[in-house]
């Protein structure tokens, strides 16, 4: 899942990054309503977390533009405040959901997926291929009934893979949404979670490297 997080606090704006990204999400943070545009004209986004009291552009100027564009990312917007005026206002301007601060961090996440999951096609609850199962809302997979123990790097792999349903899926696609644009794009990230993954799902193989392509979960 990839995530813009806009928020002028940049103690709170790093902190939040930080958090999602150990969830396994692929985060990045602006400061500002222009940089907010900028991203958003550059990147697809599942969810955008803004803050409404923005310098430059005001939140809801960008939350406005997000829902003219129709790119489908969602919005959680976050506010100091946290009247009911304030929520009908927020929501009325196309925002998905509202969370004033100060708030819970495991809240903020769940609420994320939430939205997440509605910024993408309807999933089932189970993604699986022969053997292998997981299930991205109790962040579990298994293998012929044990349990994996993956990292959320790991995990988010295996779920853009299997969501994918035996199509290919290229090197860079991978870096854009399990990575950020912290990433380097020559870095070796792709390839050396490809191996660490494919170590701890063990035999026989489940994910194929395709010549040129990428890679998929099965054979054609």
């Amino acid at each position: 899942m990839r995530v813009l997080v806009v928020e002028d606090y940049e103690v709170l704006a790093r902190a939040i990054g930080t958090g999602l990204r150990r969830e396994g999400m692929a985060v990045d943070v602006v400061l500002d309503g222009h940089d907010a545009l900028e991203h958003l004209a550059a990147t697809r986004y599942d969810v955008v977390i803004l803050d409404r009291d923005l310098p430059g552009v005001h939140g809801d100027e960008v939350c406005r533009s997000i829902t003219a564009e129709g790119a489908g990312s969602r919005v959680l917007m976050l506010t100091a405040s946290s009247s009911v005026k304030d929520r009908v206002e927020g929501l009325g301007l196309g925002a998905d959901d509202y969370l004033p601060k100060p708030f819970d961090f495991s809240e903020l996440v769940a609420r994320v997926r939430a939205l997440g999951r509605r910024s993408t096609p309807a999933a089932p609850p189970t993604l699986a291929y022969a053997d292998l199962t997981l299930e991205p809302g109790r962040r579990v997979a298994f293998r012929a009934g044990r349990r994996l123990e993956l990292s959320p790097k790991e995990f988010a792999l295996l779920e853009h893979l299997l969501g994918a349903r035996g199509q290919v899926v290229s090197a860079e696609e991978l870096l854009e949404r399990v990575w950020d644009e912290a990433a380097d794009p020559f870095t070796t990230a792709v390839k050396t979670t490809i191996r660490r993954l494919r170590a701890k799902l063990g035999d026989p193989p489940v994910i194929h490297t395709v010549r040129e392509g990428g890679y998929r979960i099965g054979e054609p």
